[in-house]
């Protein structure tokens, strides 16, 4: 059964910075993985994507720039580091696994989910 555990998330201020880590270890990764999230009150979101072999990344438009999606293949772990705060980043963050190509889209499986606050 694949199981994928997310940590790093945290409260920080505007233009602070966080690192989500997402424990892969047991998925024989296929394809596609990335970060999603969804802010209080609203619908989740795709925020990053990133192909098995690192070829491909995608991003949300409003986090161009600021966030970077990258893997450890041979650890099997996948990151998301989070420069640049902004109180529209909070949300709860949540690692997937599964995405087809193109795109990255249409996951197959959702971690618990770690909560990043940013207060402004």
């Amino acid at each position: 059964q694949v199981k994928l555990v997310e940590s790093g998330g945290g409260s920080v201020q505007t233009g602070g910075s966080l690192r989500l880590a997402c424990d892969a270890s047991t998925y024989d990764r296929r394809v596609c993985m990335g970060w999603f999230r969804q802010p209080p009150g609203k619908g989740r979101e795709r925020v990053a994507g990133i192909t098995s072999g690192g070829e491909t990344t995608y991003y949300l438009d409003s986090v161009k720039g600021r966030f970077t999606i990258s893997q450890d293949v041979a650890k099997n772990m996948l990151y998301l580091q989070m420069n640049n705060l902004k109180p529209e980043d909070t949300g709860e963050y949540t690692c997937v696994a599964g995405g087809q190509i193109p795109g990255c889209s249409g996951y197959t499986y959702y971690g618990q989910g770690t909560q990043v606050t940013v207060s402004s």
